[in-house]
């Protein structure tokens, strides 16, 4: 991971390098620019003295041409001597001609009549001084974007406690080797990824997997590098190291899909590759013109006209045009908690016809919290859960947290249990006031002797829909059944209802099992669902959306998000999620409510229709005002156009883009009618991860493309028992497959040999399923 390190080191003093320099050539613009604009707008009818001279102003732009300029007259002159068109070749010809004429007013006054001696220094500067600004903000957005790759760097952890010879050693992460046995104590991170060989713990795996559950992790079960060991100690054997890690594929995402945005291709560039040498032609022409049969002095006359159709031509409104709606939308989605990193991502979010929300953390809370409290027999709701908050005091689990916090959000007083007991994998045995309890999964309580048969219905319907149950029995009788789930942002329903209103598809990505996916799809009105795709899957699954021809927008807040949002056309980031999916992200949603994904796309459609009025306005003064200058209505009404009038229907070319854009400032988000929130008609379509080697609709489960309505129970390849799927503890991936097993023993035995058990295990209804 060093080499990945040194390049983004590089690339990022690149970036401040030119950060710096831009920022310079703009202050010196600003700076020797402003007395000369105060002058010119206010010399009418304020007195300013000497800074009305020709040569002092001459002095004061000098460096803002050759300096400040440099960069655009370089690739203008470049594009023009390759002969391409576009908005630097403008730039530099109008500017050119009129510090140009400036220059011989000011140094040979005399050669021109006295009615032709005005100077446009302050056009040079300003339209120069603009467009740098411009290109400065883009630099300082493009600057955030390495970040995400330092950030996703320094989660990997710096060394590795690794057993060699029967002694442990801590060893550099760079020096472990596949097959190494590390250990993991309770609360470090995993070095990198392995095989639990022995012993048993819940990982956090939120930071890769977005998930809020721990991971129950024993033998014969993988660990994933950058993740925290929670409760107990393990070893496991070292199987992906270096740059073969998920952080390390993550990160090689993240570098492609930041590496494989092409700039979009303004508006204003076509129009210019067309306009261009529309108006170099002109100028040569009104030249020849006026040379061959204009009043005496020819000469004179023709520089003049010339001149002037050059100047009428500046781009100062085209130049403002973009930047200008740009920085109001900006600063008015600032207002409303969305940060959009750069005039790219405007122009691309009002082109998105499908939106991609993540579940976790942003559809849902991303947190666990208790949703029911079910009781069996005469036990009342609250004392059964005083017992069992009780009980869970002691435990560090967040399904006790919920617990926990559910009862305390009820006022209920809670004991300090006896003889604490935490199982991992299946529950908590504890004594409360003298009672005993037992919380967990079925194979808990049945290990106890009770039976669970009139609780295993409500488990089933809980499950259903995507809660997880927690079995509970009191002094050795079953008592009842708790539920934590994830629970629903309350602004869900309404912000995808409100993207549904803008005729834009809705699509949920999740690491869910489908049942539980189907379940949350239903509540919140989403019609189509990625179910089981795994962390470093999810950019697939956007290429895949790209490929059918669509403009994806992707919403996320985890690790896991980041190569997706830097897939999509346009990552939206939630604000409250981790730092590196904002980094990776074009936009962020500062406050985490998803209806700011609505806001942002209706600010992007306005800016756009903006821009385009921008530049409707920028051409019409053109499309009028170049023939005048170049002098057709001469020979009819004797009118010809100073370059002083020009630059005044340049100025109020300006006036028009800028009081335009200015409109922006009262952009208001449209709120969503109630009467458009509601559930699509039909049962959401359930698709799970597909592999990248096939189409979506081809294997099983890999894209199986199903319906709820298709069985959801395989067979153990193994022991051959009957699996359910959406409740299965254990599952194993070959050949683009996946196997579900009823035991750690079963998994186990399959990932020793795959091969050995893939055919029964096809055989046995994976094919179908």
């Amino acid at each position: 991971m060093n080499s990945p390190t040194r390049s983004e080191d590089h690339q990022m003093a690149e970036r401040k390098a030119e950060i710096r320099d831009l920022t310079l050539r703009m202050a010196v613009g600003a700076v020797l620019t402003a007395p000369v604009l105060f002058a010119t707008m206010t010399g009418s009818f304020l007195p300013v003295g000497i800074l009305a001279n020709h040569w002092l102003q001459l002095a004061l732009i000098t460096p803002v041409m050759f300096y400040s300029g440099w960069p655009i007259h370089r690739t203008g002159w470049l594009s023009l001597l390759h002969r391409q068109a576009e908005m630097n070749s403008l730039i530099t010809l109008g500017t050119s001609a009129a510090f140009g004429y400036s220059l011989i007013v000011t140094v040979a006054p005399g050669i021109l009549p006295a009615g032709l001696r005005d100077v446009y220094f302050e056009a040079a500067g300003v339209i120069i001084t603009l467009i740098l600004l411009g290109r400065l903000f883009e630099a300082r957005a493009k600057a955030g974007t390495g970040e995400a790759i330092r950030k996703l760097i320094g989660l990997q952890a710096r060394t590795a406690r690794v057993v060699r010879g029967g002694r442990e050693t801590d060893t550099r992460i760079e020096d472990v080797v596949a097959g190494d046995i590390i250990t993991v104590r309770p609360g470090e991170k995993i070095p990198v990824d392995g095989e639990v060989v022995d012993g048993e713990s819940a990982v956090d795996e939120s930071m890769v997997t977005g998930e809020p559950m721990p991971a129950t992790k024993r033998p014969g079960d993988t660990v994933i590098g950058a993740t925290i060991n929670r409760t107990g100690a393990f070893h496991f054997r070292a199987v992906r190291v270096g740059r073969d890690t998920m952080l390390a594929q993550i990160i090689k995402l993240v570098q492609q899909a930041q590496g494989s945005k092409a700039p979009i291709q303004r508006l204003a560039d076509t129009i210019s590759s067309y306009f261009v040498p529309a108006v170099i032609g002109i100028a040569i022409w009104t030249f020849v013109a006026w040379f061959v049969f204009g009043p005496q002095p020819a000469l004179t006359s023709a520089m003049v006209a010339a001149v002037a159709v050059l100047i009428i031509a500046c781009p100062c409104a085209l130049g403002l045009a973009t930047p200008l709606s740009v920085m109001v939308s900006t600063g008015k989605g600032a207002e409303q908690g969305i940060l959009i990193r750069s005039a790219e991502a405007l122009e691309t979010a009002h082109k998105v016809n499908t939106v991609v929300l993540d579940k976790t953390g942003t559809i849902t809370r991303g947190q666990p919290a208790l949703t029911d409290v079910v009781t069996s027999g005469a036990i009342q709701e609250d004392e059964l859960l005083q017992l069992t908050a009780s009980a869970e005091l002691p435990s560090e689990h967040p399904l006790a947290a919920a617990i926990i916090a559910g009862a305390r959000s009820r006022e209920i007083l809670l004991s300090q249990p006896l003889g604490f007991d935490s199982i991992t994998g299946k529950g908590v045995r504890a004594r409360v006031d003298d009672r005993s309890i037992l919380i967990g999964n079925p194979a808990l309580l049945l290990s106890a002797g009770i039976d669970t048969a009139t609780l295993e219905p409500d488990a089933d319907r809980l499950s259903v829909d995507g809660k997880t149950p927690l079995l509970v029995a009191i002094d050795g009788k079953p008592a009842g059944v708790l539920a934590v789930a994830d629970t629903l942002k309350e602004e869900s329903a309404t912000a995808i209802a409100g993207l549904r209103g803008l005729g834009l598809e809705v699509v949920m990505i999740t690491g869910d099992n489908r049942r539980a996916a189907a379940a949350i799809a239903r509540k919140v009105g989403i019609g189509r669902v990625l179910a089981e795709v795994l962390p470093d899957r999810k950019a697939i699954e956007i290429r895949r959306l790209q490929a059918e021809g669509r403009q994806v927008a992707m919403v996320g807040d985890g690790i896991n998000d980041a190569p997706a949002l830097a897939q999509a056309d346009i990552g939206m980031a939630i604000g409250t999620g981790t730092d590196v999916a904002i980094e990776s992200s074009d936009v962020t949603l500062i406050s985490g409510a998803l209806t700011g994904v609505v806001t942002a796309i209706q600010l992007s459609r306005a800016t756009m229709r903006n821009i385009r009025q921008n530049l409707s306005f920028a051409f019409a003064y053109n499309v009028v005002g170049v023939p005048i200058a170049a002098g057709v209505l001469y020979p009819f009404v004797g009118l010809r156009l100073s370059p002083m009038i020009a630059a005044a229907a340049m100025a109020m070319s300006s006036l028009s883009v800028v009081s335009n854009a200015n409109r922006l400032r009262g952009f208001r988000s449209k709120p969503v009618q109630p009467t458009t929130i509601g559930h699509p008609e039909a049962e959401p379509s359930v698709e799970v991860g597909a592999d990248d080697a096939r189409p979506i609709q081809e294997s099983a489960p890999w894209g199986a493309g199903d319906d709820m309505s298709e069985k959801t129970t395989v067979i153990d390849p193994v022991c051959g028992m009957t699996v359910d799927t959406a409740s299965a503890e254990y599952r194993s991936f070959h050949d683009g497959k996946a196997y579900y097993f009823c035991s750690a023993d079963c998994k186990a035995s399959f990932d020793k040999d795959p091969a050995k058990f893939a055919g029964a295990g096809a055989k046995g209804g994976h094919e179908g399923h």
